[in-house]
């Protein structure tokens, strides 16, 4: 989603690409704290692809020296946020519609394994809080509330990911989701797509809920082939001017 959309509430849950706050923000190292930051402007929008990352600049913005943001500019270029050419200097990378869609099926595969997990360990902690989010969910479809819709999609996610404890798995989606966050805007502007969303989350809460890992894997696979389907109905709409 992009600072487009209207403020969310405090109470929603918090964006998934936004630095940590409190106790764990002040356990950060500056280096871990500028390139969390500089990774939420870049996935948020607020650093265009191809837009030239100049360190004066980004030192200034950030409050920090310039040595911190060659740090982040090299961590982020390992994950593919930003490309860095000698003598050129650094610029954010520009993701084509091929890779979206590779990025988009290599998430599928990753997440329906993480699903699987999430059910095989599933424990009253997890099934709450998933039944929660399940319900401010629906509360945005009803209220045709799209920043906190996408908010509690991203928060039940990262609930099945913890529920998993697949520390490899988390690495690699968070890297994958840091760039599908600056396309999934796509798919969420096409009709009806908050309420099949929903359908299909609630088909994934209710099996690994009674700790159906088939069903939990089956489930997540049906939700991001709807989403990798849309995505590619989306990029060719794109392409030829629709928006």
């Amino acid at each position: 989603m992009t600072d487009a959309h209207p403020r969310a509430h405090a109470s929603r849950p918090r964006d998934p690409n936004a630095p940590s706050s409190g106790g764990a923000l002040a356990e950060m190292s500056a280096d871990a704290l500028v390139t969390a930051q500089l990774r939420e402007a870049i996935t948020r929008g607020q650093l265009s692809p191809n837009e030239r990352l100049v360190e004066a600049e980004l030192a200034e913005r950030f409050a920090v020296n310039r040595a911190h943001i060659r740090t982040a500019l090299a961590m982020l270029d390992q994950d593919g946020l930003v490309v860095r050419l000698p003598n050129r200097g650094a610029r954010v990378r520009v993701i084509s519609d091929d890779e979206a869609i590779e990025i988009a099926e290599t998430r599928l595969a990753i997440e329906a394994m993480v699903a699987r997990q999430a059910a095989a360990k599933a424990d009253a902690t997890g099934r709450a809080a998933l039944r929660a989010l399940e319900k401010d969910m629906a509360r945005a479809v009803e209220q045709g509330d799209s920043v906190l819709y996408s908010q509690c999609n991203a928060a039940l996610h990262r609930e099945l990911q913890r529920m998993a404890g697949n520390a490899t798995a988390d690495r690699i989606l968070n890297t994958l989701k840091s760039h599908l966050v600056r396309l999934q805007y796509r798919v969420f502007l096409l009709p009806g797509r908050p309420k099949t969303s929903l359908a299909e989350h609630r088909a994934i809460v209710a099996a690994v809920c009674a700790g159906d890992a088939d069903a939990a894997e089956r489930a997540m696979r049906d939700h991001l082939t709807s989403f990798t389907r849309l995505l590619k109905q989306a990029i060719e709409v794109a392409r030829l001017g629709g928006f």
